[in-house]
């Protein structure tokens, strides 16, 4: 009986294939229940959804899922508060062994996490405090987030600035950041809130812009405005652009995404720096700490990701104009080693 060429070349490829089954399997193999076998459900119950920080945290969870092998369902309410809560109950009838809850607030989500804790599911709740000592809280450092950009904000401008500032109360970070916000208020006499505004409604930067107009008109004499959600100062942005103040005002913010970069690299950009995590990171280490509860481990009840201070001059100087720039040539945002046991995959190794 002859061997061809091609009867040869079917074996290795047989062989090839085999050996990559018996890693994978291997790989399974060496990860705790229930990740030792596939069919490990997990659900992603949303509650923002718009804007490229979301779009970018959704695509980290996906990365984990997939690096786990668990099947992820994702289910989003598009801010409404009662869905959300409805949609995590939706979850528990999927037969889920695990849930994410992102963000929403804390009176319609606390007694949903806690009927999705009775049921057997473990839980993890991103910037959202659902008020549970059994449901871990993955946290971006919020007050880390809003301390950097305002020490930056003192550095640029002195220690006596009249300020606009962005917030809307009830969303677990903007209220932490809001914390910072007072407390460098009161350590800095002569920084003066002249204007509060805000609003979530869909499209939030053209919300904000909308209002900040009005803002800029009742007082020009604001030399900083503090927009700590990136969606915000995008808004504070367009409206700072339109009224022809983008020399004269200083914009400070929370959280990056490609289109933020794009905004900052500006030539005259009011735009002068923003604190942030990598959202996609964000996204892995609240399925990485989901995981662990599944697995019987402590994640702890504060996942805490570190945040990284951005500038509008360090962007210039460094050449970063997206995302993939910005993890290259700042390696401490391109991953986070939290919630990160020995056996959990790394989706963004080489």
């Amino acid at each position: 009986m002859s061997i061809t060429r091609r009867l040869l070349g079917k074996a290795a490829l047989g062989l090839a294939g085999a050996a990559l089954l018996m890693q994978g399997t291997a790989l399974a193999a060496d990860r705790p229940a229930p990740f030792d076998k596939p069919g490990v459900k997990i659900a992603l119950v949303r509650y923002l959804s718009t804007g490229d920080f979301f779009q970018a945290y959704l695509s980290g969870v996906e990365a984990q899922a997939k690096a786990l092998g668990v099947d992820l369902r994702v289910l989003d309410s598009r801010q409404d508060a009662a869905l959300q809560a409805d949609m995590v109950d939706q979850a528990i009838a999927l037969g889920v062994q695990g849930i994410i809850i992102q963000h929403g607030l804390t009176e319609s989500m606390k007694d949903a996490a806690q009927r999705a804790v009775d049921a057997g599911i473990k839980v993890v709740a991103f910037d959202v405090n659902v008020e549970n000592p059994k449901i871990p809280q993955i946290e971006q450092s919020d007050k880390d987030l809003a301390k950097l950009a305002l020490e930056q904000a003192v550095k640029d401008n002195g220690e006596s600035w009249k300020a606009g500032y962005v917030y809307v109360a009830g969303i677990a970070p903007l209220d932490r950041r809001n914390e910072t916000w007072v407390d460098v208020k009161k350590k800095y006499s002569g920084i003066s809130e002249v204007a509060q505004f805000g609003t979530l409604d869909n499209p939030i930067a053209n919300s904000v812009a909308n209002q900040a107009r009005s803002v800029l008109q009742a007082h020009p004499d604001i030399k900083v405005m503090f927009a700590p959600y990136d969606e915000f100062a995008k808004g504070v942005k367009i409206a700072v652009d339109e009224a022809g103040l983008n020399k004269g005002i200083k914009i400070y913010s929370a959280d990056i995404s490609t289109s933020d970069i794009a905004a900052m690299r500006e030539p005259d950009s009011a735009w002068a720096a923003t604190a942030a995590t990598n959202p996609a990171v964000v996204g892995q280490v609240s399925v990485r700490a989901l995981a662990q509860l599944l697995a019987g481990e402590d994640p702890g009840h504060n996942v805490i990701v570190p945040p990284t201070l951005i500038t509008q001059k360090e962007l210039i100087d460094k050449d970063i104009k997206n995302m993939e720039d910005l993890s290259a040539k700042l390696p401490q945002f391109a991953h986070a080693d939290v919630a990160m046991p020995a056996w959990m995959p790394n989706p963004n190794a080489k």
